[in-house]
């Protein structure tokens, strides 16, 4: 069983966004409490604040991968380059799973942003939208990526004074 996987999928079911999601089932690895971790991923929820752009899944990857391999210097242009380059590796690979990283293009709408007011969370909801899902394939296709990258998951928060190279 892949955990983050598992615990993406049961944080939006419990009733959080799709960013919170992924971010919630790394936010041990983090050194975050889940207070902290969900704030900070309030707001990308609906493609960020449901405008139906990138899919707050995705923003929760690139939340969790900038914590864990961002660079911090603004003058550190090898840094940004390796960014940059997983955070494009990690949008191709849910694109490739999924179809897109458009919100409104995920969900079927016509249409680019809805109302702030979000939806309520009932049984029709969870079975007309794929968010669970996604989150959950979110979730496992950054694992995957950090294990690749050879970023140890053991629950032990990075230390953020030194940014693995």
């Amino acid at each position: 069983m892949n955990h983050h996987k598992e615990l993406a999928k049961s944080y939006f079911l419990k009733g959080y966004n799709c960013a919170q999601s992924v971010v919630l089932a790394f936010h041990e690895e983090l050194g975050l409490d889940e207070e902290t971790a969900a704030r900070m991923a309030s707001a990308f929820g609906g493609g960020m604040g449901r405008l139906r752009e990138v899919c707050g899944t995705v923003s929760g990857m690139f939340l969790v991968l900038g914590l864990l391999k961002g660079y911090h210097e603004p003058k550190d242009q090898d840094g940004k380059k390796a960014l940059y380059a997983q955070v494009q590796q990690l949008a191709h690979t849910f694109q490739e799973q999924n179809g897109s990283i458009i919100c409104r293009e995920l969900l079927g709408l016509d249409h680019p942003a809805d109302s702030p007011i979000p939806s309520a969370r009932t049984p029709e909801y969870y079975r007309k939208r794929p968010c669970a899902d996604l989150a959950a394939d979110a979730a496992d296709i950054l694992e995957k990526h950090l294990r690749q990258e050879n970023i140890q998951m053991t629950g032990n928060p990075p230390d953020f004074h030194h940014f693995p190279q």
